[in-house]
């Protein structure tokens, strides 16, 4: 298998990126339906008695010191952590790029059919007797967003804000953990790969951006991701085998007369044997 190029990388990266991005602002769903997802997401964690939601929003909201981080780690981190370990994966851990980046890139695209399939309000834009706080639009003075999630200001039309399940914020950070933990030959490392993806539900909870289900729902992803990444990886060197053989790299191309020849006396070639070609060949042409 050959090393992967770094420019072919970044190519398929910013290509699959962009479609995910754009894919997210087609399905954007409408709003009645989004906020009845979310209100049924809410009602199950209430009946399962795992909406831990309100008390984190209301402890972030309550104090800057915890909010105002929170809400730059949910604005930022995503953008950057991943892409740092995909080119930690690359420059240093090259034999596992290749799988690695498939699993990301499989979870990823079945992200964006959740979100086609179920468009979901989070708790930030649910009716306020709901007992949530947008903390990005509370303390978005302090930072580059605006009231509409993380986008700056002015680009708020740019997301889709009933994106919510699944949290690939969450998704992407249990893949950045798994990484570190895994390929990382320091205490240090495998403590932030432990760390940085339970710190992430936190924040997408604390900052009313997510459920924890729709958390839940990102791992799940990732574990469906992990399972669809070598059977996409086999089809892809298959389809490269076939394209080679095709195309007859480093190959001298087939012989289309394949064995016909003209002798004398004859107007059309024909398929002869070895023997019968000597035998012709010995016999003088009258």
């Amino acid at each position: 298998m050959r090393e992967p190029r770094w420019w072919a990388e970044l190519s398929l990266i910013g290509v699959v990126y962009a479609a995910y991005t754009g894919g997210r602002l087609l399905v954007r769903g409408d709003e009645a339906s989004a906020v009845g997802h979310g209100l049924a997401v809410l009602r199950l964690e209430g009946l399962l008695g795992i909406d831990a939601e309100r008390p984190l929003n209301r402890l972030f909201t309550d104090v800057p010191a915890l909010g105002v981080p929170a809400d730059f780690a949910y604005a930022s981190l995503h953008y950057l952590v991943t892409p740092a370990v995909l080119v930690w994966l690359f420059r240093r851990r090259s034999a596992h790029y290749r799988a690695a980046r498939a699993w990301l890139m499989a979870a990823t695209l079945l992200g964006l059919v959740g979100f086609t399939l179920l468009p979901t309000c989070p708790p930030r834009l649910l009716d306020a007797a709901h007992g949530f706080t947008d903390t990005m639009a509370h303390f978005s003075a302090y930072g580059w967003w605006g009231s509409e999630a993380s986008a700056p200001r002015g680009l708020g039309g740019m997301t889709n804000q009933y994106a919510a399940m699944p949290s690939l914020h969450v998704g992407w950070a249990l893949w950045c953990g798994v990484m570190l933990w895994r390929y990382g030959r320091t205490p240090v490392t495998k403590a932030l790969g432990v760390a940085y993806p339970l710190l992430t539900t936190v924040v997408v909870m604390g900052t009313a951006n997510h459920y924890l289900l729709d958390a839940v729902a990102g791992a799940a992803v990732m574990g469906a991701g992990f399972l669809l990444a070598p059977r996409a990886l086999r089809v892809v060197d298959r389809l490269r085998a076939t394209t080679a053989r095709t195309a007859g790299t480093g190959e001298a191309p087939p012989v289309v007369s394949g064995g016909c020849e003209t002798f004398a006396g004859e107007h059309i070639p024909g398929q002869r044997s070895a023997a019968t070609a000597a035998d012709d060949t010995s016999t003088p042409a009258r």
